[in-house]
């Protein structure tokens, strides 16, 4: 199995940007599709974007779509979620899950998943 771990949370202010990482422990992240995923406060967990295990298609919503870019570097076994643009209703904590099957925007098709980073976007 896999342990993500996330990293790159912090306070920045609108318009700014954030590079989040979410590194694996145990199996490589390539034989996984990874999600990022966030939860705001007294909101529902919500997909963010996602990179599928075989040839790196990537999905995202439609809420940043344009802001945010998700990409792997298997050679350090870590996904990346930059993002770009961000706004006020940006800030959650964002988590990184693995997982194999099923439709990738589902949180509940993720076995794997990490603590979370907040992250915190200043008007």
């Amino acid at each position: 199995q896999v342990q993500p771990v996330e990293s790159g949370g912090g306070l920045v202010q609108a318009g700014g940007s954030l590079r989040l990482s979410c590194a694996a422990s145990g199996r490589t992240f390539s034989s996984y599709n990874v999600g990022w995923f966030r939860q705001a406060p007294g909101k529902a967990r919500e997909f963010v974007a996602a990179i599928r295990r075989s040839a790196d298609v990537t999905y995202y919503a439609d809420s940043v779509k344009g802001r945010f870019t998700i990409s792997r570097d298997n050679a350090k076994n870590t996904v990346y979620l930059q993002m770009g643009s961000l706004k006020p209703e940006d800030t959650a904590v964002y988590h990184c899950a693995a997982g194999v099957t099923g439709e990738i925007s589902r949180y509940n098709n993720y076995a794997y998943w990490g603590q979370g980073t907040q992250v915190t976007v200043s008007s």
